[in-house]
């Protein structure tokens, strides 16, 4: 393993998640920091970087700065490649601090697209008031308007082309279901049966309710600094071994790859590499899963089975408690929280520092962590360690 870059993870906050009303995006973004700070050990004052992961409707801005009085930051942006911004994020926190532009970096998302009373479903519905021109049009026409739709094209494109099957998505939502039972700050934490996935509804064939994320309100905060001063801070340093990104520029014409390859397949061994470790050396596994089929393409991307045998190889309960290879291990978005890319990040960190409890899983030298965005347009990695 290469030794660590020099930038670790010093805070984390989690606000209060779920169907939690009367609070904005804002709200929650300036509570997760300050809880960040809180549990690093360090006054807001501390904190001389703030990047901020803005969302789909830019709920949160720059003007956080603000609200949290913040004075002097040396690094503000607003970042936006969607569920993949967390672990970019990150990694470049990471850089500003092991360069000396930055000591301290809060990196924060939040979001609050649930109404009282309103369906989850129409969360992330609305057109854009732009002219809608082109291949997209036709989609449109077909009535392909929303996330469920088009990654419902992506798993059937990977069913057509390999036999992968609905039953074998299932068997990923059944594993984090049953990591969820232990994870206190989960949404759903009732156990389910490969028999319950199956009699889910359809949501767009092929996939199912239990094969969708959930919709949830809420924040989530890290803070990177410098491996050195890490060590001296309130809690376990998680250092940042390796991260990459990849974005394949594809379009949903005949000939492209569309899914049956995403920008894990880049961005994970620029990681690896890194690093300085290979799939081999993985011990757990945090995986963007706005849907069962992400995972399971990650997962062959990322180089832990051949393409196109993604689902021979969650089979048997491999992914869940007890299995040889624990992926999310808190119920990820499917069972636990959504909170793009924060999801996963947040539960490595719990699990690097131990701190995972039920659901701690004992080997967790190197953890490799997902971000997924748009539909499988972008992807960031990082890895991460409790050891420096």
């Amino acid at each position: 393993m290469a030794e660590s870059r020099g930038a670790a993870i010093a805070g984390l906050g989690i606000t209060e998640v779920g169907k939690v009303f009367g609070r904005s995006a804002t709200d929650f973004a300036a509570d997760a920091v300050r809880r960040a700070a809180v549990d690093a050990g360090l006054k807001l004052s501390d904190i001389d970087g703030l990047l901020i992961n803005s969302g789909l409707k830019r709920d949160v801005s720059i003007t956080l700065q603000n609200v949290l009085g913040l004075r002097d930051l040396r690094l503000l942006a607003e970042m936006n490649s969607y569920g993949a911004s967390a672990g970019a994020m990150v990694s470049y926190a990471a850089a500003a601090v092991t360069s000396g532009m930055a000591e301290a970096v809060a990196c924060v998302f939040a979001d609050a697209p649930l109404k009282p009373k309103v369906s989850a479903g129409t969360a992330y519905t609305g057109r854009s008031s732009k002219p809608i021109v082109g291949l997209p049009s036709y989609l449109i026409a077909s009535g392909i308007t929303n996330p469920n739709a088009k990654y419902a094209f992506a798993a059937r494109r990977h069913m057509e082309t390999y036999g992968t099957t609905s039953a074998q998505l299932g068997e990923i939502a059944v594993a984090q279901r049953a990591w969820a039972v232990d994870n206190p700050l989960a949404q759903l934490r009732t156990p389910i049966t490969l028999e319950d996935h199956q009699n889910s509804r359809w949501i767009a064939e092929p996939l199912r309710l239990l094969d969708c994320c959930l919709v949830s309100n809420g924040g989530a905060a890290v803070i990177v600094t410098t491996a050195e001063k890490a060590r001296d801070l309130a809690q376990p340093p998680v250092h940042i071994l390796g991260w990459g990104q990849g974005h394949p520029g594809q379009v949903s014409e005949s000939g492209s790859d569309f899914g049956l390859r995403t920008g894990a397949a880049i961005s994970g061994p620029t990681a690896l590499r890194m690093a300085g470790v290979t799939v081999a050396d993985i011990d757990l596994l945090e995986l963007y899963d706005c849907y069962t089929f992400t995972v399971l393409v990650t997962l062959e991307d990322y180089g832990f089975c051949a393409k196109g045998e993604g689902g021979n190889f969650v089979a048997g309960g491999r992914t869940a408690p007890g299995g040889d290879l624990p992926v999310n291990t808190g119920g990820g978005q499917l069972s636990s929280y959504y909170l793009w890319g924060m999801t996963p990040l947040t539960e490595a960190i719990i699990q690097a520092r131990g701190h995972g409890d039920k659901r701690q899983v004992e080997n967790r030298d190197v953890i490799m962590v997902s971000g997924n965005g748009g539909i499988l347009d972008h992807h960031s990695t990082l890895v991460l360690s409790p050891r420096g």
